[in-house]
């Protein structure tokens, strides 16, 4: 079954702007050729597409499909620069699932170093990123899965080392008898949402037992580090953004030398992998260059 050009080039404008009219000033045509060509497609698909809202929002036949509308025009944007470069041709768009703390550490300048993409990124915990891969709403995520999703090809990239940090105020308070199973249970821990299971993972590392102290909720990295500064709860933080805090004395290490790597894996589309090596070569520098090495090797 074919699909319109044009139609898919209207859902995938509605789903970037979030409204009818949005997408018809993007594309050039009048509010009801958007309506038109979006009736026609969902009749085609035989499901609605677009939840009619403010914003407009995709259902999940939507996002997959305005995914794959990304993908042909990456694909087509590939095999034109080889065959007949122009300077001004609209740059495609790639959907990536990255996990809060890379993007605030290392990814940033991997993203650079593809020229001509423009980027569309989704912020997902590093356990649960392969979801948006096994939906087909993403074109590429950095995961915590070793083990490569269905399609997909699987790159290490290296660990993201975090320290388990507090003001030194907050250790007096807590910590002053020792860092203990009885002590961790009792302070007060940050989490970062529902899906962070770091902190749990370094308490089991550090007493083998399986704790649940008190939590507050931050949902930002930067917030994270802020809150530790300031003695409202001790957390995993990573090393590139307290190592400076830790040097003069403003945060210090619950247990020395005890850190948590969390490896991180570069999962990529196989039917998009040539067009996708300038993004991939440089996801992979950055983590070269910013990531402790990887224990597992192999690819995938």
């Amino acid at each position: 079954m074919s699909i319109d050009p044009s139609q898919l080039a209207a859902l995938a404008a509605i789903v970037r702007h979030g409204s009818f009219e949005a997408a018809a000033a993007h594309l050039g045509v009048t509010s009801s050729a958007i309506s038109q060509r979006m009736k026609a497609l969902e009749e085609r698909m035989g499901a609605a597409l677009i939840y009619r809202g403010q914003p407009c929002t995709p259902t999940e036949a939507g996002t997959r499909l305005a995914r794959h509308a990304d993908d042909v025009a990456l694909l087509e944007s590939h095999v034109l620069r080889d065959l007949s470069p122009d300077p001004m041709q609209q740059a495609p768009r790639v959907r990536v699932a990255v996990n809060a703390d890379s993007l605030a550490t290392w990814f940033v300048p991997g993203l650079t170093q593809a020229t001509g993409m423009l980027f569309d990124l989704v912020i997902d915990d590093q356990d649960t990123s392969t979801d948006w891969l096994l939906r087909g709403a993403v074109s590429a995520a950095v995961t915590g899965q070793a083990q490569a999703v269905s399609g997909c090809n699987c790159t290490p990239l290296g660990a993201l080392r975090y320290i388990a940090t507090a003001s030194p105020a907050f250790f007096d308070i807590w910590f002053s008898k020792g860092v203990t199973a009885a002590s961790l249970a009792a302070a007060p821990v940050m989490t970062f949402n529902a899906k962070d299971a770091l902190q749990h993972r370094w308490i089991t590392q550090q007493t083998g037992e399986r704790l649940t102290p008190p939590a507050h909720q931050l949902p930002s990295t930067h917030a994270f580090v802020d809150a530790a500064l300031a003695g409202l709860g001790w957390g995993l933080n990573p090393l590139p953004l307290v190592k400076t805090h830790l040097q003069r004395g403003a945060l210090i290490e619950l247990v020395s030398e005890n850190p948590l790597d969390v490896e991180l894996y570069w999962q990529t589309s196989r039917l998009m992998t040539d067009a996708l090596a300038p993004l991939s070569r440089g996801i992979k520098a950055a983590a070269g260059s910013h990531l402790v090495k990887n224990t597992h090797a192999g690819v995938m």
